[in-house]
């Protein structure tokens, strides 16, 4: 890839001007200086058991972000040392969304896995310099060794063992002689430390499970904490940017590369994860609900994750506008949904064609409109960008309006339409209407109408005035489409805060999902690109549906035409 990633909002266009939040004030006072030879190269690195969300968009924007500012380097990188939940998938999906977020690692493609034999050499030097040793405990032995967070731990019995009896037994251990979980090979650091990363952590494990990269290669792998700090040095990143989850661990991956005698070590830098109301953001929790059946997969519209904001046809624009707004801070918060809502809502104002489609229709018919007559209306595209130009909507004496949009007995300030009122159609003409049809049952089922030829473009020669807009389809040329409606994945703001003896899958919303299959839509959007998003005039933004089929498109709302944000900053 040669494309250039897009640029993050500045406060200002001089270089020498400091960053807009505490990281990247950290990373210009560095480079003013001249720590790491003003290099800025960072890195996004997830291990690939999962699916990213929305979370991972706000630190893929970060450290992509901070590189391009300072015309440094960002890496991809997969951290894969557990072999029992990563797939070959998830790599894929990784990269996928990373490019739609509109950002590019280049060549600096890399996996953890690849670096197995330096990080075994790392391991190997340890031991010679006595920093490391097997270690025969088991895990509960290993968890009363330890220790608590209030009391020290005590030495393994296996502690003191020889640099000979140690590279002998760590050399076995690789070869298989051993059975999974009987050795480890441990940091030799501090069992008495007040940090409990640091009682001498398991560098190294025996797993004979199959690598989906490596195979059956290795049967011994190293721990995340002594890969990550490595890593970071091998590809010569200057700035690792992390979550605050991994600020306890920064004395471990210091220890380790100075114990190493790394050069020019990775500076670690930790800030607040994002936290969403209405829904969870832990990989566990997201694979449960996967698993679980609770959702139609990863990509599922409803989900947190960039593939399931994708097919619900959030922008990847929205997505980088949500992260600079939400900015970059010390202290873990909670964002407010609405707030991802409103950039959603911002972009696809600026760039969605409009159409428009009825999802719970009833008819009409234009009792003085010729039976035998068509005509063809012209409609704006996008009233945001004139260059999107006009469309043609075809007109005849049968249409469909929205149910809603009508009322028999109208109650104050409801001004479509209702007998004996006129409204304006979309675009079309003013309609009166003159006379209401019902089934058996007292249900309204056809609305008969009349229309004023003068009208129309929806004004009126003489001047009146009328206070009620609808929309319309053509019921000749109308095309059945399936509209799906989404709602909150939880009924709760914080799905992850629920009381002891409560589930956070029992705050599952019932109803986050309606389907609706005889909906209307105009010709213009009778086989869209999978991945568009429309206005629906009046109702709302629609994303186009890899389930759709030629003739047949199925949409997902994507998001109201309502700013709830607007609304909450105003309380």
């Amino acid at each position: 890839m040669t494309g250039k990633n897009p640029s993050k909002t500045t406060l200002a266009d001089d270089t020498e001007s400091p960053g807009h939040d505490f990281v990247r004030q950290i990373v210009h006072d560095d480079q003013k200086v001249g720590v790491h030879n003003r290099r800025v190269h960072t890195r996004f690195p997830p291990e690939p058991n999962g699916y990213l969300h929305i979370g991972h968009a706000k630190a893929i924007c970060l450290s992509f972000g901070i590189a391009e500012e300072h015309s440094g380097l960002c890496n991809l990188r997969m951290d894969d040392t557990n072999p029992e939940t990563e797939d070959q998938e998830f790599v894929r999906a990784i990269e996928k969304d990373v490019r739609w977020l509109g950002f590019d690692w280049g060549d600096r493609f890399y996996y953890a896995s690849d670096y197995y034999e330096r990080l075994y050499d790392c391991a190997v030097t340890l031991i010679e310099k006595g920093f490391a040793y097997v270690d025969d405990l088991q895990g509960d032995e290993v968890s009363q060794y330890r220790g608590r967070w209030n009391e020290p731990g005590r030495n393994s019995p296996y502690r003191d063992r020889t640099v000979e009896e140690n590279l002998d037994l760590f050399k076995r251990m690789r070869a298989g002689e051993f059975a999974d979980g009987t050795r480890t090979l441990r940091a030799k650091i501090d069992m008495t430390a007040p940090n409990m990363n640091m009682r001498d952590p398991t560098i190294y494990r025996i797993r004979r499970q199959p690598h989906y990269r490596r195979a059956q290669e290795w049967l011994i792998y190293p721990t995340y904490d002594f890969t990550h700090p490595l890593s970071d040095a091998f590809e010569e990143i200057t700035h690792s940017l992390c979550t605050l989850e991994f600020e306890d661990h920064r004395p471990l991956y210091d220890w380790y590369l100075q114990a190493l005698e790394c050069v020019d070590p990775p500076r670690q830098i930790e800030f607040a994860r994002l936290n969403l109301t209405y829904t969870v953001l832990s990989k566990r929790k997201l694979l449960e609900l996967v698993t679980g059946g609770h959702v139609n997969g990863w990509d599922d519209p409803r989900m947190p994750t960039l593939s399931g904001m994708r097919r619900r046809g959030y922008p990847p624009e929205a997505i980088r506008d949500f992260c600079d707004r939400i900015g970059i801070a010390k202290a873990n918060s909670v964002v407010q949904m609405a707030q991802l809502e409103d950039s959603v809502r911002q972009q696809l104002n600026r760039q969605a064609p409009r159409v428009m489609a009825v999802l719970e229709p009833v008819k009409v018919v234009i009792e003085n409109y010729p039976e035998d007559q068509t005509e063809e209306l012209d409609a704006v595209n996008n009233p945001e960008d004139e260059s999107a130009g006009v469309r043609k909507v075809p007109f005849s004496r049968e249409l469909y309006i929205e149910r809603n949009d009508f009322n028999e007995d109208p109650p104050k300030k409801f001004f479509r339409l209702a007998p004996g009122r006129e409204v304006r159609l979309r675009y079309a003409y003013f309609l009166t209407c003159r006379d209401v049809v019902k089934d058996a049952k007292g249900n309204v089922v056809e609305l008969r109408c009349t229309y004023d030829p003068e009208t129309r473009g929806g004004y009126a020669p003489d001047g009146r005035k009328v206070r009620g807009t609808i929309h319309w389809v053509s019921a000749p040329h109308a095309v059945n489409a399936e509209v799906r409606l989404y709602d909150h994945l939880f009924t709760v703001e914080h799905p992850e805060d629920v009381s002891d003896g409560t589930d956070y899958k029992d705050t599952l919303n019932p109803n986050s999902v309606e389907r609706r299959p005889n909906c209307l839509v105009e010709p213009s959007a009778a086989s869209p690109t999978v991945g568009t998003c429309y206005q629906f005039e009046r109702l709302g933004y629609y994303c186009v549906d890899a389930d759709s089929i030629e003739g047949a498109p199925v949409f997902n709302k994507t998001i109201g035409l309502r700013d709830t944000w607007a609304k909450l900053q105003k309380k």
